[in-house]
């Protein structure tokens, strides 16, 4: 297998880890004994608990509603270390979620032919292996990881900078919520199944998914995600720019095609005099902006303003539909993915997004905090 590259020092780098301070390293497969995360950089002396993280790993399990998937995994998370008294210890902080759930047989006929749209044929094509079930590392058990993770970043947000971060479904196929983004709150989002926060909007939502699943098909959209409370300053003004770190962390979420920052692409049919953000005197003494379509970031850096983001996933890949594929030999096969999958991945899309934010906007408020420091600034 390794021929003349065995010699080779072997520096493999499977990208399990992110973060320059508040750093992460996620680790497990979706059919091994379990998941979780190694969390790096927390400072000491945030009371912390199992309680503290279980909320969102909740919001983001399967079998949550009938929309989902029901594979029944309760989720719990186990702090393993980092932790003593109820107190973080400034050291890594592991966390681990049991697998209980599989269901590996379901996933037999993927040993040989690969799932349109998946990461099978690329996995293999890279490492020369692949876990098959559940699609190992590509599954989004992986990022029970990054959410529980992103539950200490959360606390430690709200804290010490009373930063609130909430993300909700405002699009599923062509179903539009109508909700202000500036308005909306934590409880509208859990009011439905579907975390859309325009009741109209959601009933229609769980329509179309529950039509998906009879046609054994599957829908995409948008998660919206919005950051309240982030202080001008955050963010570096080159390749560490702030709405570039998020774009990275959205897009690294299984299943993710697009992300948009304040206009987005709306932007290309304004001018610049409607585009600018005009700035005002500020009631705290600060400088605020009349408009936000910079979406709370202009070079790279927070300006004070919410910072508000869009992110777009496509139609869940692994359907129960016959579909045209080809099997290791290259010979044509059809494929009807068996086992338990969603819809739609919009639902439990939101807490992961909303990770993506939260572990970012810790990063660089430490990042902050450091640079302050050093000019003696705090």
């Amino acid at each position: 297998m390794w021929s003349g590259l065995q010699r080779l020092p072997y520096l493999l780098d499977m990208g399990s880890s992110t973060g320059r301070l508040f750093c992460i390293t996620t680790f497990g497969e979706s059919h091994g004994g379990g998941v979780g995360v190694v969390l790096d950089g927390c400072p000491p002396g945030l009371e912390l608990s199992e309680a503290d993280i279980q909320p969102d790993l909740d919001r983001r399990r399967p079998g949550q509603s009938r929309l989902v998937t029901q594979r029944d995994e309760s989720d719990k998370v186990e702090i393993l270390s980092g932790v003593y008294e109820g107190r973080t210890l400034g050291s890594p902080i592991a966390m681990l979620v049991r697998n209980a759930d599989q269901i590996s047989g379901a996933y037999e006929e993927m040993k040989s032919s690969y799932r349109p749209s998946h990461a099978d044929f690329t996995t293999e094509a890279k490492y020369g292996i692949r876990a098959v079930a559940g699609g190992g590392r590509a599954s989004a058990r992986e990022t029970i990881g990054r959410v529980a993770a992103a539950a200490v970043a959360r606390k430690l947000l709200a804290q010490s900078c009373g930063v609130e971060v909430l993300g909700w479904v405002s699009q599923i196929h062509t179903i539009m919520s109508a909700v202000d983004a500036s308005l909306v709150q934590l409880d509208q989002v859990e009011a439905t199944p579907t975390r859309c926060p325009d009741p109209v909007a959601a009933e229609l939502m769980v329509t179309a998914i529950e039509q998906a699943r009879r046609d054994g098909d599957s829908l995409g959209g948008i998660v919206s995600c919005i950051a309240r409370g982030v202080p001008a300053g955050w963010g570096e003004p080159v390749f560490d720019k702030l709405e570039a770190d998020l774009a990275k962390a959205v897009m690294s979420l299984p299943a993710t095609k697009g992300f948009e920052l304040g206009s987005g692409f709306g932007a290309v049919a304004m001018t610049g005099r409607e585009h600018n953000d005009a700035f005002v005197p500020g009631a705290d003494g600060k400088p605020r902006t009349l408009t936000n379509h910079s979406g709370g970031i202009q070079g790279g850096i927070s300006n004070g303003e919410e910072i508000n983001i869009r992110v777009a996933f496509k139609p869940t890949a692994t359907i129960s539909s016959e579909q045209q594929t080809v099997d290791r030999d290259n010979n044509a096969v059809t494929l009807a993915a068996k086992g338990r999958h969603d819809p739609c991945v919009l639902p439990r899309a939101v807490p992961l997004v909303e990770a993506a934010m939260l572990l970012v906007l810790a990063d660089h408020w430490l990042r902050q905090e450091s640079i302050r420091n050093s000019a003696g600034l705090s």
